[in-house]
């Protein structure tokens, strides 16, 4: 092995042992960023033997060996003395940790489309960890309810919005990859996980298996509890109040029954007819509906 890559193995581990310290249960990764350890199953004679998470008692399957327990860490590393990385698996305790990532390699913006969510949803992303990626991307740090399960998935938030949950991992800051090394964003380092927002957290959960959706609400008591909402708007707030409002409406079939009481409801908060209208069409196109 080069000096590089035994450095690089070197400062692994230590950053993993440092990320283990803080709750974070780790693996070692080859410069791929998968898992630097293949299957023990590999090999057997049966192809379909069942899954198995490690109850065999060896390394290598992936996340399911991650650790906080140095010595394990230390026994992990030692078998793969080619990681050059290491993983911090989503999901575990006590964190719930949960990964948005956003990718720049798709060509889409994954930051404008987040702050796009969050203004459609009301929440902000909190102060928390933020990891650079070496494409340019950014793996925002979040923390779900323990009694949550949060599913791994790529592109159905947004375009180039990938979501890291429970049976995913995300490369840790310090690790060194074919194409260089993710490291925290300045100033959040130190930082403790926060709280994915609860508006944010429900749009990442899979909608629940139930019977056939019921009709839609008629427009009485919900239409009037948007437009409501948009009357009781200040200076500053009156595009995005009835933006969110446009958004509930259409999402809940009410659309072209509301679009001018909201309307008139814009006009009495000091907006113009036409921006309103204009904004009325924006929720109307983010929704999928024709305004």
């Amino acid at each position: 092995m080069a000096t590089t890559d035994r450095q690089a193995t070197t400062l692994a581990l230590a950053h993993a042992l440092s990320a283990a310290e803080r709750g974070l249960a780790v693996i070692p990764l080859s410069r791929t960023k998968l898992p630097a350890l293949r299957s023990p199953h590999r090999d057997d004679p049966d192809p379909d033997p069942g899954p198995c998470h490690g109850e065999c008692g060896r390394f290598g399957h992936g996340v399911y060996d991650a650790s906080t327990d140095p010595v394990r860490i230390r026994e992990l590393f030692a078998a793969a003395p080619w990681a050059t990385g290491y993983g911090i698996a989503c999901g575990l305790p006590p964190h719930h940790l949960i990964g948005v990532d956003l990718d720049t390699k798709s060509g889409t913006d994954s930051s404008a489309a987040l702050r796009e969510l969050a203004l459609r949803h009301l929440f902000t992303i909190p102060e928390t960890v933020v990891v650079l990626t070496p494409s340019g991307g950014r793996h925002v740090w979040l923390t779900g309810p323990p009694d949550v399960v949060v599913p791994n998935s790529a592109g159905r938030l947004a375009p180039g919005i990938d979501i890291r949950g429970a049976g995913g991992y995300l490369v840790g800051p310090g690790s060194r990859t074919e194409h260089g090394v993710y490291a925290a964003a300045p100033g959040t380092a130190r930082l403790a996980p926060a709280a994915c927002p609860p508006a944010l957290l429900r749009l990442l959960l899979p909608p629940p298996r139930t019977a056939p959706p019921a009709p839609p609400p008629p427009a009485g008591d919900h239409g009037r509890g948007l437009v409501q909402f948009v009357l009781t708007a200040h200076e500053g707030q009156r595009n995005t109040r009835l933006f969110w409002a446009a958004c509930r409406a259409y999402e809940n079939g009410l659309g072209p029954a509301l679009l001018l009481p909201l309307i008139e409801a814009a006009l009495n908060t000091g907006l113009s007819e036409r921006e309103a209208r204009a904004t009325i069409a924006s929720a109307a196109r983010m929704t999928g509906h024709r305004p």
